[in-house]
């Protein structure tokens, strides 16, 4: 929604499309089914344009909204295409990928490379092996169609094969690669709405140091020599490549269609020829309802799944009732392929022996490993019969044993468990936690009391937790446990990592409270169990923005004296919780015996950009519990700790030391094996808790998510209080 003539351009299109009478629009008007989108986010475009309103005249107008325009995920609406958690791409998959089928698929952004006016396919190397080759070509005939007609209407300034790669996944204009489309990007100069002139003495000799800006060149034939750019130049450029690929749209229309067959048809036989035929999804998982989330995410992305009614044998294993077979012999075959099979990102150098040639974002996002959910890949053919296609996935249901005169006890695996407990503390139940776990159920088991057995069943049956009654009082040490006060930090200089913590936060139950600089430096912070500082540069929380350069009441940061408040919070008993870059914050101003061992290196000898690493965790810890002994961290440009000096310092995970590397691509991955990558430090009477990781990026990593419930249900258990009692 920052991005403002996408908007603006729409109801110019839809004018030319509807009432332009030439022989080519006719022809359009024919040929082309147009579905035209104004805006994907409106009530986002409205925060901007009150912003830009309210900034007129001030020194500041033309800057970003203090707010995520996405309530959750602001800019990161644009990074969910293949989670779909958000109801804006929600609504959209279903258009694309359940009932319009489009063949091309146009998506109008506005941040081109410096000076150039827009860029427009082809896209630069890497190209995902899962796209068929058909899409890459007809990305390319679109993009040289744009290309073509700009030219024609004499907007010079068009560059291609920079920046933007065909990798990953996650993008509007990506993920129609995997489902047969051709996903088309155009990167639009002047994101701003005030006019802007550029001295042609002001042009640089090199765009991003590599391509010729004031000299023709294969990729930037037409270089724009500078001048006046305004918003309506922006708005005319969007035209101009949305009718150029209208144009061929229909004047290929066949192609396009026959091409879409083409595809869908090689899936299903490469699917059906097997390696892999399926794969399973079976009942008997640790995390039951991230299994069912992960059928979900699928379905949201138009992959067919289906749910055997009866036991069967697949692969030389027997699998239950109920369990999900997804075949790969389907149209979206690539889609399936790229999100439940590992991501070998290659090792590109911008020259030989050079530094690497980065993705443009994430390297690797296998969903089954991140969310920690057993998909099985069956290689052979075996027998259907007995398949029901699935619409949207419910869970398996859980069970009650046991009579519970006495409580009942909830295993803490799942983060379906934390789920239950959030809910019946809300509805005034008593929760334990047994450090020592109870009977089968392992170490920070759940003991729940004052619930009567249809509530329990009842959630039982919507979350596939299993519960066991207890007829008389256990015997364990029990922890009492009141109903988490979370407080989390929220920057003037909107973070979209605050807005996704904010999202796992209300899906999952934890009541939250938002803390902005103000509240840092003067509201009652004793009352937070624990208080969450999300991914953000330490100068952006400590100091936020300059003075003069926003309203000042949104300048400042937390500044000293709310670092003073933060450092007296944790002293007398509080727990903060830091993610990645935050947590660089508190070890210099609190004085932790902690360094970053990976800051400041060089990306030519450490580049870990978005890559799923292996870590092993400590699950006899308090912030492992439930925990398997290992998981997979999302590590985007992440840290990892060593000690400095003497300390009490507790190790909770780390970066394991083989097969660290389980999807994307690393360099200099060495220097993380065997570091801290979540470490709990006791200081005073509390204590801080520094996630080298993020574990809930883009709300992706469900496997790690148990820690950071784990950290919230332990503060408001006085767990965190206990200094010297867990292992080191």
């Amino acid at each position: 929604s920052t991005e403002v003539a996408s908007a603006q351009h729409s109801p110019l299109l839809a004018y030319r499309v509807a009432g332009e009478e030439t022989e080519e629009m006719r022809r359009i008007r024919d040929d082309v089914v147009l579905i035209l989108m104004p805006v994907m986010n409106p009530d986002g475009l409205d925060i901007v344009v009150d912003w830009t309103e309210e900034s007129r005249g001030e020194p500041w107008a033309g800057s970003s909204p203090p707010v995520l325009y996405q309530h959750y995920t602001g800019h990161d609406n644009n990074r969910d295409w293949f989670m779909i958690t958000q109801p804006e791409t929600r609504a959209v998959a279903r258009v694309l990928y359940e009932r319009w089928y489009p063949q091309i698929v146009l998506n109008q952004h506005q941040t081109a490379p410096w000076p150039a006016r827009i860029f427009i396919p082809p896209f630069a190397d890497p190209v995902n092996p899962h796209i068929p080759p058909l899409a890459v070509r007809g990305v390319n005939t679109v993009g040289n169609a744009i290309g073509q007609r700009l030219s024609e209407e004499g907007k010079p300034g068009a560059i291609s094969r920079m920046t933007f790669d065909m990798w990953w996944n996650g993008g509007m204009r990506t993920a129609p690669y995997f489902h047969n489309m051709v996903g088309i990007l155009t990167e639009v100069a002047h994101r701003s709405v005030a006019p802007r002139y550029t001295a042609p003495d002001a042009i640089p000799d090199l765009i991003r140091g590599t391509i010729p800006a004031k000299a023709p060149s294969v990729f930037y034939p037409d270089p724009w020599p500078g001048g006046w750019f305004r918003l309506r130049d922006a708005v005319e450029y969007m035209v101009t490549a949305a009718v150029a690929t209208l144009d061929i749209a229909s004047e290929l229309r066949e192609d396009w269609l026959l091409n879409m067959w083409r595809m869908g048809s090689d899936a299903v036989a490469a699917g059906e020829a097997g390696a892999p035929f399926a794969y399973v999804i079976p009942p008997d998982q640790r995390n039951p309802m991230e299994a069912t989330n992960l059928v979900n995410v699928l379905r949201r992305g138009g992959v067919e799944v289906h749910r055997a009614a009866d036991a069967f044998e697949a692969g030389g294993q027997q699998y239950a009732a109920g369990s999900f077979v997804v075949l790969a012999g389907q149209a979206f075959r690539p889609h399936l392929m790229d999100l439940l099979e590992p991501q070998v990102y290659p090792d590109m150098r911008i020259y030989p022996g050079g530094p690497p040639d980065t993705p443009y974002d994430v390297s690797g996002w296998t969903l089954p490993i991140q969310m920690h959910v057993r998909a099985d890949r069956v290689d052979r053919p075996f027998g259907l019969a007995g398949l029901e296609p699935v619409d949207r996935a419910s869970v398996w249901p859980g069970r009650v044993s046991g009579d519970g005169a006495w409580g009942w006890v909830l295993p803490a695996r799942s983060n379906a468990s934390a789920v239950a407990v959030n809910r019946l503390l809300a509805d005034g139940a008593s929760v334990d936690i047994a450090p020592d776990g109870l009977g089968s159920a392992g170490p920070g088991a759940y003991v729940i009391r004052n619930a009567d057995r249809a509530r329990v069943e009842a959630l039982a049956a919507e979350l596939g937790v299993h519960v066991t009654g207890l007829s008389r009082d256990p015997g364990v040490p029990l922890r009492g446990m009141d109903r988490p006060r979370v407080g989390l930090y929220k920057s003037w200089d909107a973070n979209m990592d605050e807005g996704w913590t904010r999202w796992v936060m209300d899906t999952y139950g934890f009541p939250v409270d938002t803390l902005h600089d103000a509240e840092i430096r003067g509201a009652d912070l004793s009352r937070y169990h624990a208080i969450i500082l999300p991914d953000q540069r330490p100068d952006g929380i400590l100091h936020g923005h300059e003075p003069g350069t926003r309203p000042d009441a949104l300048t400042g940061g937390i500044g000293l004296d709310g670092m003073l408040r933060l450092r007296e919070y944790v002293e007398t008993g509080g727990r903060i919780i830091a993610f990645d870059g935050s947590s660089d914050l508190l070890i210099e101003q609190l004085g932790l015996p902690l360094r970053n061992v990976v800051d400041g290196l060089p990306s030519d000898r450490f580049f870990v950009p978005g890559t799923l690493v292996r870590v092993t965790v400590d699950t006899t810890h308090s912030l492992g519990y439930g925990m398997p002994p290992e998981a997979a961290a999302s590590f985007v440009r992440s840290a990892a700790y060593a000690a400095t000096g003497p300390g009490d310092i507790e190790v909770v995970a780390r970066y394991a030391t083989d097969g660290l590397v389980l999807s994307g691509w690393a360099l200099g991955e060495d220097r993380l094996a065997g570091r801290a990558a979540l470490v709990r430090v006791p200081t005073g009477a509390g204590d801080v808790i520094l996630f080298g990781f993020r574990p809930q990026f883009r709300a992706q990593p469900r496997g790690t998510f148990k820690l950071l419930f784990n950290a919230l249900h332990g503060a408001a258990a006085g767990l965190h209080r206990e200094a010297g009692s867990e292992g080191r």
